[in-house]
């Protein structure tokens, strides 16, 4: 078949540009990863790159990782290759919600020199936040360098529209949603809010791509996405989020589709998945056809992750006997020495790959066994390895047989991080679960759980009020209710049992409501509703005029809380645009023939089914709260050949849609259907990192 009708899409995810910026031996790895991704894409001749989310490690990222991003997309995205994949869906509503002034693809723009195009959904990590509601990578779309697509404009309801591609015969349907918080996005599922929109003309024709950024695997009852949440009829699902890079495609039977797991471009946690061999897939799709080709990444930082028991070494004497701590070190600094031996025959020769590994041994020291002082064995190696102060990790296996039912002794934060495995722990669950459980500090006023997502703020989003606003939020709300009933005026005693009445009544409220709806009374339900009431709370006070005690680093990228809701902006379609020179292009309407752009009409899609403070008594706190407010089986894969020429690709079979009874909606084709994923009719409404 002819090449002009093999679309080619190079594939990537969680690239987290920045990640160590400040440490001297590892802040260049995710630039250079990044880097090696798009020659890669242009070696290869790549028509465009698709990320998975999570471009940048930070929310709001330093103005040298942005300056370096921009960096190298201007050394591998500009140029003058004209792009052969037309955009056929209405691009207002595609791309349009970063900036009105974004009416198109960047490389339809007059204005721009785009040779490789990059589309990319947001991740967790890079979301959008702040005033106007921007991620980091919003910035990038607005200046050109790259399409922004999968935002949800609602998070009650989502309808996500898909970004119609084609090159040749060869039809791409490609859908995105941004991350959401799994917990908010499993019940939005679960409640049959999720709609995704198919194109109306040649609907089997499509070749269907969804790319999401969601939890994979299970981590408890809803902060996960399952994969039987997906429409049947895509054909390939690409999943970020999870770093692990999985060898090859796996098929889910139940849904008869593909997942794709890219996993990270950068190690950015010391565990063994994130240890595997990093790479990206250049995907081949021709009709409903594909094949991928999984290349190797040879720039990355090797790493390596070995568990050693120490009680099945035998070098090791008894426990009880003397030395056996110098015993342990030896060992382990033995081990290192073995490890940084095969470090340097693994070296890939990359130019710019780095020659110190990151090493972990995880050891287990059950068994009565002593440790010793990492520090001291990292001080061995600061010349040989990238991570000298994190080389060793002691863990145990937990001894503690509790009762069901048993509540554990919380005298002390550090009975939560006691020699247990504490890598994946968060630093807000902690938060909570200790001012749940220790009765001796238990809050009386504030909220466990929305103190806790304050924290998350505050940490992953580098929201300095954070803390400040909630406290705000929440002493105003306990004083309205008992300026309500007239209990400001009793005595200090009676004000605390009304308020331990009050908490007490909202949380029995929020668990029954939880029981049957998958939510609650609590409005503390999810992260984003935090961010909500930071951000009504900084309305407020601004329209007050009083200062926010706010005070960002100058090394940061500012984004104050302004808003409460994500709007949806409306465009109309565009017209044509004038030819911007005589040069050829094969499909159409390119670089040197936009003039056609205009005259052809974007295709319809239908629904598919579906601070500090002085210490004083509680009216203190009361008298100074009154004067503020407030996310069929295909029985082989092809392999790549080293030719384009005549390669067989495995079939794909879309689903066959039912006839549908169409209605017309805000400008675009809609349909009811009587099948969704759910086995019942799909309400009505929108989108999804």
């Amino acid at each position: 078949m002819a090449d002009a009708d093999v679309m080619k899409i190079l594939v990537a995810s969680d690239i987290h540009l920045g990640y160590k910026e400040k440490d001297s031996a590892q802040q260049r790895d995710s630039f250079n990863s990044f880097e090696e991704v798009l020659v890669i894409a242009k070696e290869r001749d790549a028509d465009f790159v698709l990320l998975g989310g999570d471009l940048f490690h930070e929310n709001k990222p330093s103005r040298k990782s942005i300056h370096s991003c921009m960096e190298i997309m201007r050394k591998y995205c500009l140029g003058s290759r004209p792009c052969q994949v037309e955009v056929l869906s209405d691009q207002s509503i595609d791309f349009g919600h970063t900036s009105r002034t974004i009416t198109s693809v960047n490389y339809e723009d007059p204005n721009l020199n785009i040779s490789m195009p990059v589309f990319s959904i947001h991740g967790n990590h890079d979301d959008p936040a702040g005033s106007g509601s921007l991620s980091a990578i919003d910035l990038l779309s607005v200046a050109g360098f790259l399409n922004h697509f999968g935002r949800a404009t609602s998070l009650e309801k989502i309808e996500i529209s898909p970004v119609l591609l084609q090159k040749g015969s060869t039809k791409l349907a490609l859908y995105g949603l941004g991350s959401i918080r799994d917990e908010r996005l499993h019940r939005i599922f679960l409640k049959k809010n999720v709609k995704f929109l198919r194109p109306k003309e040649n609907t089997d024709e499509w070749f269907n791509i969804m790319t999401i950024h969601q939890n994979r695997a299970k981590h408890g009852q809803t902060n996960y996405i399952p994969e039987q949440f997906l429409d049947e009829f895509f054909d390939l699902v690409i999943w970020g989020h999870e770093h692990e890079c999985m060898g090859t495609m796996q098929w889910n039977s139940i849904q008869n589709f593909f997942v794709l797991q890219p996993g990270s471009t950068v190690a950015t946690s010391l565990t063994a998945g994130e240890s595997k061999q990093k790479h990206v897939t250049l995907l081949h799709i021709r009709g409903k056809d594909m094949k991928p080709e999984y290349i190797p990444l040879r720039s990355v930082r090797n790493m390596y992750v070995e568990d050693i028991v120490l009680k099945d070494v035998s070098c090791i004497s008894d426990p009880t006997k003397p030395m056996v701590e110098e015993e342990i070190q030896a060992y382990c600094e033995e081990r290192v020495e073995s490890i940084l031996i095969k470090a340097e025959d693994d070296l890939s020769g990359h130019p710019k790959q780095p020659k110190l590994p990151l090493i972990r041994l995880r050891v287990d020291y059950s068994g009565g066994y002593p440790t010793f002082n990492p520090y001291r064995l990292g001080a061995n190696f600061t010349e040989n390895v990238a991570n000298p102060d994190s080389i060793v990790h002691f863990l145990k296996k937990s001894t503690r047989n509790m009762v069901k039912g048993e509540k554990q002794d919380m005298s002390d934060l550090d009975d939560l991080i006691v020699n247990e495995v504490v890598e994946k722990v968060k630093v807000e669950d902690l938060v909570e679960e200790y001012l749940l459980n220790n009765t001796k500090y238990q809050m009386s006023l504030l909220s466990a759980r929305g103190m806790s997502m304050a924290v998350r703020e505050y940490v992953e989003k580098k929201e300095k009020d954070a803390i400040y606003d909630l406290c705000e939020h929440q002493l105003d709300k306990v004083s309205t209710h008992l300026k309500q009933h007239n209990l400001l005026t009793m005595e200090q005693d009676r004000i605390v049992e009304e308020i331990a009445r009050y908490k007490e009544e909202k949380k029995s409220a929020s668990m029954a409501a939880s029981n049957n709806a998958g939510g609650g009374d609590d409005e503390f339900q999810s992260q984003e509703d935090v961010r909500a009431i930071l951000a009504r709370v900084k309305l407020e006070r601004s329209a007050r005029g009083v200062a926010t005690p706010n005070i960002d680093s100058d090394d940061e990228m500012v984004i104050s809380d302004s808003e409460a809701q994500i709007t949806a902006s409306t465009r109309g379609k565009r017209g044509g645009r004038g030819g911007r020179g005589s040069k050829g292009s094969t499909r159409g309407r390119g670089r040197g023939s936009r003039s056609t752009r205009g005259s052809k009409a974007a295709i319809p899609v239908v629904e598919s089914t579906p601070v500090s403070r002085k210490t004083g008594n509680i009216m203190d706190a009361f008298n100074a709260s009154s004067q503020r407010n407030q996310s069929i089986i295909k029985s082989n894969i092809t392999k790549i050949s080293d030719s384009d020429d005549d390669v067989q690709m495995t079939s794909y079979t879309a689903p066959k849609p039912k006839r549908r009874n169409t209605k017309r909606g805000r400008g675009v084709e809609f349909s009811s259907d009587d099948e969704n994923p759910f086995g019942e009719p799909a309400s009505t409404s929108k989108r999804r990192r």
